[in-house]
């Protein structure tokens, strides 16, 4: 009787592993995250440069990579969906209502959006809903290409974490700024070529929600060469990475 029950045992468990064998479903592969690179704009920023910089490092990552040189995309809503996270360096220009339109419900809906400069903090200065999402608009560099200090003033952030102050020279940009952004960085302006600004103490990292979507703005980046200043390129690259859809 117990060898019965047993070979009943040992019938039922084969049939069990059988079945879960057979039924089990292949691995599925995991999607690739997909980035739109926009670039263009006030050529003194130089975004081709940028384009080129930074293209290749998103490949690395992963990523499958749409780069486009024009705001029109922005237009299709439906594309812009799909996009985990949208890069952009594009300075000044205009958007259309449609255009508008795409990047807000993009952003809103859970894309990422991110960006240094120029390309992200001064690109569309008539569109405030543009400047609402972004949190915060560029107005002026007293000095032009100056040597200043960063701040780092948050050490626990994974963007900034294990990273120290650092000199740098380039434009120290003055902003109006969200009080609501999540502030990484600063710099203090001395006063030297705009006296009445003399211990303003300036935002230069910050990171955001816009809706579901996740805002990363570093005001560094005139040009590519200052992504040679290694706080510089991580800060950037640790903002892509936390801004783009989870």
């Amino acid at each position: 009787m117990k060898i019965k029950q047993f070979n009943l045992l040992l019938v039922f468990t084969l049939l069990l592993c059988f079945s879960t064998i057979f039924n089990a479903k292949p691995n599925q592969p995991q999607k690739k995250k997909s980035v739109l690179l926009v670039y263009g704009g006030y050529d003194g920023h130089k975004p081709g440069e940028f384009k080129d910089l930074f293209l290749p490092w998103l490949q690395d990552q992963g990523f499958d990579v749409v780069v486009s040189n024009s705001l029109e995309i922005y237009a299709d809503k439906e594309k812009m969906q799909n996009f985990d996270l949208i890069l952009q360096s594009y300075t000044m220009g205009t958007l259309t209502k449609e255009e508008s339109d795409g990047l807000m419900a993009a952003v809103e809906n859970g894309s990422g959006i991110a960006g240094p400069h120029g390309g992200l903090g001064d690109s569309f200065r008539g569109n405030t809903s543009y400047l609402f999402m972004v949190g915060g608009q560029f107005v002026s560099h007293p000095g032009g290409q100056i040597e200043h200090k960063i701040n780092i003033t948050n050490h626990d952030d994974p963007i900034t974490k294990g990273l120290s102050d650092f000199s740098i020279t380039t434009e120290q940009y003055y902003m109006l700024v969200d009080p609501g952004v999540e502030v990484l960085a600063t710099t203090t302006f001395s006063g030297e070529y705009a006296p009445w600004i003399e211990g303003v103490v300036m935002p230069v990292v910050w990171k955001k929600m816009f809706g579901k979507g996740k805002v990363f703005y570093i005001s560094i980046g005139h040009s590519v060469d200052n992504f040679e200043i290694k706080e510089v390129m991580e800060m950037m690259q640790r903002g892509i990475l936390w801004a783009i859809r989870d």
